[in-house]
């Protein structure tokens, strides 16, 4: 009885342990890259022999999700899934807009001015993630402010 009683609460606890870390694993931050400067050649596995699927723009932000050698497994916005080459990406961050139209306001909260309106597929750069909900960016032509997360991809 004692074996059945340890097992079980083996069991329990291993169980518990599980449950847990599948409610984190949301929480836990996804690496996000951009394309860097010249753009970058996305293809359908680790080569540059195998097939190019499309050339992705410069400071296009994807997902890093595998790493093997010199080649990195990316998802993009629709969530394709391709590689580029390691040295295609840069450190720099960037989001793209997702939202039809997003309003980009000098401060982070509803209440404040519109700084600028950026459309979809719009990259801008992403210079700081915000408290609520909001994340400062910057256009390319120099214009800042904060955005919705929920109207942007990459973060």
């Amino acid at each position: 009885m004692k074996s059945r009683t340890r097992r079980s609460s083996v069991l329990l606890k291993a169980a518990g342990l599980l449950a847990g870390l599948l409610l984190a694993a949301p929480a836990l931050a996804a690496d996000f890259r951009s394309i860097g400067e010249n753009g970058a050649v996305l293809y359908d596995a680790p080569s540059v022999k195998a097939k190019k699927l499309f050339v992705a723009p410069r400071y296009y932000p994807v997902e890093v999700m595998v790493s093997v050698d010199n080649w990195i497994k990316v998802r993009d916005t629709a969530g394709d899934l391709t590689w580029v080459e390691r040295k295609a990406l840069s450190d720099k961050r960037t989001v793209v807009v997702t939202a039809p139209v997003a309003e980009v306001r000098e401060g982070p909260n509803e209440h404040s001015g519109v700084s600028f309106r950026a459309q979809r597929g719009v990259a801008l750069d992403l210079t700081e993630i915000g408290a609520d909900g909001w994340a400062k960016v910057r256009h390319r032509d120099g214009q800042t402010g904060y955005i919705r997360i929920n109207a942007v991809w990459g973060l």
